[in-house]
């Protein structure tokens, strides 16, 4: 699964990763947790002949997709994973895998794994081995609340494990490479069963994954002290789970 991530790279390039005209300034963030607001990127849609406008729009969704027919959202769970085999027929994400396929930037993940005997999971940062951002596939999908309001939000895609990571945990996020970046956001000519081929984990080698502390299971701990190497397993509590907020919440920012 991927439950928590950073994002420390600088807006230019951000940007210039997944190519954007510009975004708003950001800092880094070292510990994001689901129902906060995270950088998505989808398609611009169609360009007129000529036009100089950049093929991909930037946007900020609520970690969590909450579907265009849900009734009342205190009833429904906190969605911020979809298993990619199963997304293009369940009901909660088949309407944005046809239609609001995205993008999240990330420049790694943790991940916690289980120790035998019930004892508490140990956390690592998952990482690019030669550095830089990865491209997490997602889909958005806007919710309209009973009162009128509406809230983008927005789940990750998730496969099982490489060989390096099966270790820790069994599944991972899907991470999209930059030259499939146009087909796996292009809605209108390419159906799920057109880009399921992208639907797969990395090759061996792509992340590395460190043993840090247990400050990165609380969502307080935002300081990039929570992605040094622990000296050793230093697993003691569980991840600090995240209170659930409503749609409608209030405006949403990176800061």
């Amino acid at each position: 699964m991927c439950g928590r991530f950073a994002l420390t790279a600088t807006p230019d390039q951000t940007a210039a990763f997944l190519g954007l005209g510009e975004i708003e300034d950001f800092p880094a963030r070292y510990n994001i947790a689901p129902t906060q607001p995270v950088l998505a990127v989808l398609s611009a849609g169609p360009r007129e002949p000529g036009s100089n406008r950049p093929g991909r729009a930037a946007m900020l969704v609520r970690w969590g997709l909450i579907p265009a027919w849900v009734k009342d959202t205190r009833d429904f769970p906190l969605l911020f994973n979809a298993r990619s085999e199963e997304a293009a027929g369940k009901a909660s994400f088949k309407a944005a895998m046809r239609h609001r396929r995205a993008l999240v930037p990330a420049s790694g993940f943790y991940e916690w794994k289980k120790q035998p005997n019930g004892r508490k999971g140990e956390p690592y940062w998952v990482r690019p081995r030669h550095g830089g951002l990865v491209a997490f596939a997602a889909l958005v999908e806007t919710y309209a609340e009973p009162g009128g309001s509406e809230m983008d939000t927005g789940a990750i895609l998730t496969t099982n494990a490489n060989a390096d990571l099966a270790g820790i945990h069994e599944r991972m996020p899907v991470v999209i490479a930059p030259q499939d970046f146009s087909r796996w956001l292009d809605c209108r000519t390419q159906e799920p069963r057109d880009v399921a081929d992208l639907l797969r984990p990395v090759e061996p080698g792509f992340f590395e994954a460190i043993p840090v502390s247990d400050r990165v299971n609380k969502v307080a701990n935002t300081g990039s002290d929570i992605q040094e190497r622990a000296a050793a397993p230093a697993a003691t509590v569980e991840p600090e789970k995240t209170r659930r907020r409503t749609a409608g919440a209030g405006q949403m920012t990176l800061f």
